[in-house]
């Protein structure tokens, strides 16, 4: 049976009367009711589906299935009542004016720059859209702007009809349709002539407003991303509430926030080199320490050390300074992270020994990964033997 669809006779219809034809569940299991006729618009053409109640039951889902339509629901109905349908509005206007607004502004672009819109996205906080164009200038976006809410403030009728495919040749389409029957055209008065199963406002006053946030290239084309009607002024109010929060916090009024926070940019910078050249210095030394207090070990020098919760990259810089200060030393390190270990192995330019050997064969007492090279070698394995004993190993290996 092909549901009655109420939303397009009446889209401002918010509940209705109606029977149950069936209650059944998916193949997920998830429990729908089928109704004679409906005002819950179903997913599609890119708007989400209505949400609302069917006798104060929760109706959380609502989709279209060859001309059924089901309205997923959080407990089953009793069947020998009368039906009640409460679609919520707000979420229901919110996407007419999310969806009227897309036809707008996609006209618009369209029309004054050619830039032919590919795809439409509604969400939850934003709408995007993709434009089939490389790239998109700062004025285009200004000047389509302006123009979509000079369209919204004429307050423009907005006609739905349903036509046959040879009646198409009395309008001019902005895109292709993407069916052959069931034709809904969605017209917007001298503006815009849209295939579209959408529902919409009767007028782009009520659209309320357009605004564009921004911009991004994707792979070919440019997706912008905007917003219309209520969400308008929801996103102003997110955004006022943020700047007089950077107002206090950086001590300077809306029109200079800009130059507070390039000037602490600047001073973090100033800041990360300053602690950066410290850190530096403090290597150094390390380093030198390490030197002075290198083992001499079967005629070799070597240094040893096992540290906790250090950075393998901090721990090969170490290990990197060691042996361009002294070339003829071999530099274990073993770091304890948790469960894990690290190891970081490497040697002076002057002797011939291949770290990435050692490090090898040493690797499957702890069930370790690595690799590097015959001069540095590094990896990392499981915590299931004491470090001591780890070190042992490795001073085995490369020893004897």
């Amino acid at each position: 049976m092909t549901t009655e669809k109420i939303y397009y006779d009446d889209q401002y219809k918010q509940s209705f009367k109606t029977n149950l034809v069936k209650q059944d569940q998916n193949e997920d299991g998830r429990l729908y009711v089928v109704l004679e006729k409906t005002a819950f618009y179903p997913t599609g053409g890119g708007q989400p589906h209505d949400t609302g109640t069917l006798n104060d039951v929760q109706v959380y889902d609502v989709e279209e299935i060859d001309g059924e339509i089901r309205h997923y629901v959080e407990r089953s109905l009793d069947e020998h009542e009368n039906i009640v349908g409460q679609i919520s509005w707000e979420r229901r206007f919110d996407h007419m004016q999310q969806h009227s607004g897309q036809h707008i502004l996609s006209a618009a672009f369209e029309d004054v720059y050619g830039y032919k819109t590919i795809s439409f996205y509604l969400g939850k906080d934003h709408c995007t859209i993709d434009l089939e164009v490389p790239n998109l200038t700062e004025e285009e976006v200004n000047q389509t702007e302006t123009l979509v809410n000079e369209v919204i403030l004429e307050n423009r009728l907005i006609e739905t009809k349903w036509v046959s495919e040879e009646d198409l040749s009395h309008y001019s389409l902005r895109k292709e349709l993407s069916v052959s029957e069931n034709i809904r055209l969605v017209m917007i008065s001298n503006f815009d002539n849209s295939g579209c199963g959408g529902t919409h406002p009767s007028s782009t006053a009520e659209v309320g407003a357009i605004k564009i946030l921004h911009w991004e290239k994707q792979k070919r084309n440019i997706r912008v991303y905007f917003v219309c009607g209520a969400r308008v002024m929801k996103q102003l109010q997110v955004k006022h509430q943020v700047i007089q929060s950077l107002t206090s916090v950086l001590n300077a009024p809306q029109e200079k926030l800009i130059d507070a926070a390039n000037q602490i940019r600047q001073y973090s910078k100033n800041l990360e080199k300053k602690v950066d050249e410290l850190k530096n210095e403090l290597l150094t030394y390390e380093a030198n320490k390490h030197i002075d207090h290198a083992q001499l070990k079967n005629n070799q020098k070597i240094v040893q050390s096992i540290y906790e919760n250090r950075s393998i990259s901090e721990l090969q810089q170490l290990a990197r300074l060691i042996t361009s200060m002294a070339s003829d030393v071999i530099v274990f390190f073993i770091s304890e992270n948790e469960d894990k270990f690290q190891l970081v192995c490497t040697r002076g330019k002057d002797l011939d020994i291949n770290m990435k050997q050692v490090l090898k064969e040493v690797l499957p007492v702890i069930n370790g990964k690595g690799g590097g090279n015959d001069s540095l070698a590094q990896g990392g394995g499981e915590r299931i033997i004491e470090a001591e004993h780890l070190m042992e190993e490795l001073m085995k290996v490369s020893l004897f």
